[in-house]
């Protein structure tokens, strides 16, 4: 057997290391002299090409079965895989939708070995910049992102063509909450929607998210206490643990949650018992429960569906017949936070732990924002502790 060459049987293969492993390649046309010869030949060249970058597998060895293997779709597949198996069954759909929609008709059947930077920059400037918003864009490239350092695990020595890549992102937009007289023209303005609005005045004034609100059950209240504990959400239609242990969480209430819990608890005082799979957060054990929940379609008796429902067949409907700018019910939550921060009274780590966050950061960031309506005069407040006194006949401002 020459260096590169194995000839056994009726059969000559060629060997050569190649991205840091050893592959092993028939050459057709048996075990003749001249076919040895001809194998020798292909060493030589194979390796030179090696040494100069250009390489091509599939020119030499256009039936390899290791094609099929080092495709980009092979680890594209084996990471979805992955996924499958470690992320809700909603972020997989989106996971999935992007990989489907956006990289396997461009990547799917390449050599992942060929794939370079520039490649990767032309595809972003080129047909993502012109169809994709800069985060959905960022969210591809973070999934191929993923996919090359799945590739590495099994080749060492592999470059990431990914490395460098950066796409910016616009500022994210600030928390829009309700003011005070926006929040009493919402929940004043009339509605056969009862258990809706009720609904709205609990998001206002507890800060749940709307995914949690849909999903809370009589389970998880205590009316002559004032408590609640978030245990699980509902999107797209499954019901789910909350994401981090930290979102479970037990929650005082102020008075008019409170208070909206009362009213809708003498509205249903025959509560139906519903079946429920909820998932835990290993995103595989599935175990049903039986709930009664709070917060049900006025119309038809059953719990809502999903947030987007809640949205749209109610939400929209009731600001506009409220005559209050239109924002989304996720607004609820930044208005619970904000009104909290507004008085002074609540320290921002108290705040946070409400609102099931990991850190106070997290308010700081996303809900901090100081509503000047309904705040205290911090001007006046300011030039009294400092004995400054205003202009004669002027009010502080």
């Amino acid at each position: 057997m020459a260096d590169g060459v194995e000839a056994r049987g009726n059969s000559v293969r060629v060997y050569f290391r190649f991205n840091g492993e050893l592959c092993r390649e028939l050459v057709p046309g048996g075990n003749t002299p001249e076919n040895r010869e001809h194998a020798k030949r292909l060493v030589t060249v194979i390796e030179y090409e090696i040494q100069a970058g250009t390489f091509d597998y599939r020119r030499h060895f256009p039936e390899s079965t290791k094609l099929a293997e080092n495709t980009f779709g092979h680890y594209l597949d084996l990471w979805l895989t992955i996924k499958s198996n470690s992320v809700a069954a909603t972020s997989f759909r989106g996971y999935k939708n992007k990989a489907e929609v956006h990289v396997r008709p461009r990547w799917g059947d390449v050599q992942i070995d060929q794939i370079d930077h520039l490649d990767l920059q032309e595809w972003i400037q080129g047909p993502l910049s012109k169809r994709l918003k800069n985060k959905t864009i960022r969210d591809i490239i973070s999934n191929v992102r993923q996919v090359f350092r799945l590739y590495r695990t099994r080749k060492k020595v592999a470059h990431d063509p990914t490395e460098g890549l950066f796409v910016r992102l616009p500022d994210p937009e600030a928390p829009d909450p309700f003011t005070r007289a926006e929040i009493k023209q919402i929940l004043g303005t009339h509605t056969s929607r009862t258990q809706e609005l009720l609904m709205v005045q609990f998001m206002i004034w507890a800060g749940p998210r709307v995914s949690e609100t849909i999903a809370l059950a009589w389970e998880d209240v205590d009316l002559k206490q004032g408590t609640v504990t978030f245990r699980r959400s509902k999107v797209r239609g499954a019901y789910r643990v909350t994401k981090t242990r930290r979102s479970t969480r037990k929650v005082r209430l102020l008075e008019p949650a409170w208070d909206a819990l009362r009213k809708l608890d003498a509205i249903n005082q025959l509560k139906t018992v519903d079946t429920v799979d909820v998932v835990e957060r290993d995103n595989k054990t599935v175990r049903k429960h039986k709930l009664h929940f709070v917060f049900l379609n006025t119309k038809s008796g059953m719990p809502h569906v999903s947030d987007f429902v809640v949205r749209d067949r109610f939400f929209k409907a009731h600001l506009k017949a409220a005559g209050v700018r239109y924002r989304g019910p996720g607004q609820c939550r930044h208005t619970y936070a904000s009104q909290l921060l507004t008085t002074g009274v609540a320290s921002v780590d108290w705040i946070a732990e409400q609102m099931g966050h990991t850190s106070a950061n997290m308010i700081r960031q996303h809900y901090g924002m100081w509503i000047n309506e309904d705040g205290p005069d911090v001007i006046g407040m300011l030039q009294h502790a400092l004995g400054i006194q205003p202009p004669s006949g002027d009010k502080a401002s």
